[in-house]
């Protein structure tokens, strides 16, 4: 056999025993290396590493903030309100230790997170109204129900960074029913601001119409006043005229008397020719 053959074959066998042997630890990571499946030594600095081949093995666990989206949990409030609240979480793994220990790998850890938490929303928002929980108060209730929860699951190696709600809405049946309500306490609103519209619009057309008969009767009344004035005038001038030249002021009417009574093209009268009414036709004289 070649020594070059040897030299591949000896190259071989070490590549073999370094991928066994040799790991690394990335900076987004922790490790812990087990034998047999029990720990035996926990790695958070990153780098290479080695472990026994064969016996021992590696388990990788993130250090950075991970993030859990909550199932839906339906919290009944304290006034029997039913709100389905969908929340997620944000945790960290602060010892690799007993993290394992615990829950073995992420999965598990998920879970039994998913079902604190839940169990802490039902607990703090049961306590509360739904007029709490969907005010501005929600913010210091995601802060007790944080610190609850990492009260429970810090002995785990887990710390809860935070809690936020994502949405609460209410059930379909209970939206439903309130959208029912909305919507007839808003037609009941229209209803009176309709009904306050046309008692101001008739108020308004009442005020017109007064006014309007108070114009009309004033003005009637200034032009009778004229009027009356004008006659008052006219016949004082008449008057005047008929005392400076009463003939002249016979014969004056006598004229309007004929304008007025033969205008018209078919009026037929039946006088006697010696009538007062013809004095100034034809030679007829008293």
């Amino acid at each position: 056999m070649s020594t070059t053959r040897i030299s591949l074959i000896v190259l071989g066998f070490i590549a073999i025993v370094a991928y066994f042997t040799l790991f690394t630890v990335l900076e987004v990571k922790n490790a812990i290396v087990l034998q047999f499946g029990d720990p035996k030594r926990v790695i958070t600095e990153p780098g290479l590493n080695f472990k026994i081949p064969f016996i021992q093995n590696v388990i990788f666990i993130d250090n950075r903030i991970l993030d859990i989206d909550a199932p839906a949990a339906e919290v009944i409030a304290s006034d029997q309100k039913r709100l389905i609240v969908d929340a997620y979480v944000k945790f960290k793994i602060v010892d690799v230790l007993e993290f394992y220990k615990a829950f073995g790998n992420e999965n598990v850890a998920r879970s039994r997170i998913s079902a604190v938490v839940n169990s802490r929303i039902r607990g703090v928002l049961g306590e509360e109204p739904l007029s709490a929980v969907l005010s501005d108060d929600r913010s210091k209730l995601m802060k007790q129900i944080t610190s609850l929860a990492e009260a429970e699951v810090k002995n785990f190696g887990i710390e809860i960074v935070d809690v936020r709600i994502k949405r609460a809405d209410l059930p379909e049946a209970n939206s439903q029913a309130i959208f029912g309500r909305m919507q007839t306490e808003r037609e009941r609103e229209a209803r009176e601001f309709r009904a306050k519209g046309a008692e101001m619009a008739q108020k308004i057309r009442s005020t017109a119409d007064k006014e309007v008969t108070i114009i009309k009767s004033q003005a009637e009344k200034e032009a009778n006043i004229i009027r009356g004035e004008g006659d008052g005038m006219a016949n004082k001038v008449f008057a005047d005229a008929f005392g400076k030249d009463p003939e002249f002021f016979a014969f004056y009417r006598a004229m309007q008397a004929y304008a007025e009574g033969l205008k018209s093209s078919d009026t037929t009268m039946i006088l006697s020719p010696e009538s007062e009414f013809f004095q100034y036709f034809g030679t007829y004289s008293e």
